[in-house]
C-alpha cells in the first residue's frame, strides 16, 4: 500500500490529467506511447508543454514531468503484464476513484491498439538487455615462473572490469592476456570505435 505521501503525490498527477480534455490526453499518451514501441529515442517534456500551452492548459515543469513520468510507468507497466484495455482502466479504477471517465476511455482505447506493439518491444527488450562496461583498469605484469616453467619470464596484461548487470548490479570481471592476445584485443576495440564513429 502507498505511503501517505506517495498517495498525495499520485492525487496531485490526477488532479492534473483532470484539466486535460480528451484528445490533449491522447496526444501526450501517444507520444509516450511511441516512445514505448521503440519508435522515438523519449518523451520531449518541452514539446508537451507547448501542447498544453497551446491548448489553454498551463502546467509547472515538475508537475508536466510527474504526469508524462506517471503515464510512461503506467503503460510500461501495463506492457510487462501484458494487460489488456480492460484490464489497465480496471486497475487504474481500483488505484482511484478520481479518473474521469472519459480518460479511462483515451487509455482504453489507445492501449487498446497499442499495447500487444509495446508488449511485443517490451520483450526485446528485455531479451536484448545486455551489460554494460562502466570501468575498465589494467596493469602490465611479468611472469616470473609457473608450475612447469622455471624460467618463464613472460610479460602479461591483468584486465579489471566494472561491469552493471540489466538488473542495477555491478560486477567486476578479471582475467590476463599474452602481450600477443592483448595486442589482438586493442586492434578490435579500434575498429569498434571506427565503426560507431561512423554511426
Amino acid at each position: 500500500m502507498p505511503s501517505a505521501d506517495e498517495s498525495h503525490g499520485v492525487n496531485k498527477v490526477l488532479d492534473n490529467i483532470c484539466k486535460l480534455s480528451p484528445d490533449l490526453l491522447a496526444e501526450a499518451c501517444q507520444h509516450i506511447l511511441t516512445y514505448l514501441q521503440g519508435h522515438t529515442r523519449g518523451v520531449d517534456s518541452a514539446e508537451m508543454s507547448d501542447v498544453f500551452q497551446k491548448a489553454g492548459v498551463s502546467l509547472e515543469h515538475d508537475a508536466l514531468q510527474n504526469m508524462l513520468r506517471y503515464l510512461l510507468l503506467t503503460f510500461r507497466s501495463a506492457g510487462q503484464r501484458n494487460l489488456s484495455g480492460d484490464d489497465l482502466v480496471s486497475r487504474l479504477e481500483e488505484s482511484s476513484n478520481k479518473w474521469p471517465k472519459a480518460s479511462l476511455q483515451v487509455l482504453h482505447k489507445l492501449w487498446s491498439e497499442h499495447g500487444a506493439s509495446v508488449h511485443a518491444q517490451q520483450e526485446v527488450h528485455s531479451m536484448l538487455s545486455i551489460s554494460q562496461l562502466v570501468d575498465m583498469q589494467w596493469k602490465l605484469g611479468m611472469a616470473v615462473s609457473s608450475d612447469t616453467c622455471r624460467s618463464l619470464n613472460s610479460p602479461y596484461v591483468s584486465l579489471l572490469l566494472k561491469i552493471v548487470e540489466p538488473s542495477g548490479q555491478i560486477t567486476h570481471r578479471s582475467f590476463e592476456m599474452t602481450i600477443p592476445q592483448f595486442q589482438n584485443f586493442h586492434k578490435q576495440f579500434k575498429e569498434m570505435a571506427a565503426v560507431m564513429e561512423t554511426v
